[in-house]
């Protein structure tokens, strides 16, 4: 039981799944309509498919779920904080070998930083060297 609990832990979310998971951060608990009205203009998703994939979220243990009315109400059980550090583990252990120096490099070469991004991770970075 405990590696099927583990494996569905490290186990990321699909792209529609983290699409509508942001939606779910963002309000904090939302029902099905909540949701939809919170997509994107030109996404369109039907009121099943994202039923559908709530309940998903939920059995994957990512949501929970409250009965309010005619309609379930949806919160995060995995915040948002822990997502992206298992994301994050996740990327540094099957792209960059293991090795987070090759991620902060990879991500130091890239174009898309300001100065002022360059700054903020440098103040970060002086923070956690102080003892």
């Amino acid at each position: 039981m405990q590696k099927n609990q583990s494996k569905q832990e490290n186990k990321l979310l699909t792209e529609t799944e983290l699409e509508l998971m942001q939606i779910v951060w963002h309000l904090e608990e939302a029902s099905v309509n909540d949701v939809i009205k919170h997509l994107p203009e030109q996404r369109q998703l039907a009121y099943t498919s994202v039923s559908t994939i709530l309940r998903i979220l939920e059995k994957k243990g990512v949501l929970l779920s409250r009965k309010q009315g005619k309609s379930h109400i949806y919160k995060p059980e995995l915040s948002k904080a822990e997502y992206e550090r298992r994301s994050l583990g996740h990327l540094v252990t099957n792209v960059f070998s293991g090795a987070p120096s090759s991620l902060v490099r990879t991500l130091l070469n890239s174009e898309n930083l300001s100065p002022s991004d360059l700054t903020e991770i440098k103040k970060m970075i002086e923070e956690r060297l102080e003892p």
